[in-house]
């Protein structure tokens, strides 16, 4: 099956182990030298609107995807792979 990048972000990633819901897909890491795909990503949810930052994005490695269907994709998380990179504010933060 050929799917687009517009065709992923519609698919929603489910854990197979847990079943939980990790969310859609936001973005994809790609390696420009070989053309591969590294990763899929998931954008940490807001907190308080976005006002209280946002949890952590999620990254899946390509041999952590188990399938991608139609409408779902998938994947078996070895361990939390949640990339702290967002930035969290906190209250000092925003009183200052």
């Amino acid at each position: 099956m050929i799917c687009t990048l517009t065709a992923l972000r519609s698919k929603e990633v489910i854990d197979m182990k847990t079943g939980m819901r990790l969310g859609y897909v936001d973005d994809i890491e790609l390696d420009t030298d070989t053309g591969q795909v590294l990763s899929l990503m998931i954008f940490g949810r807001p907190r308080a609107f976005g006002l209280m930052g946002r949890e952590g994005d999620i990254v899946i490695k390509c041999p952590e995807i188990a399938l991608i269907g139609e409408d779902t994709i998938l994947v078996r998380q070895e361990e939390e792979q949640v990339n702290t990179r967002s930035r969290t504010f906190t209250v000092e933060d925003m009183l200052r």
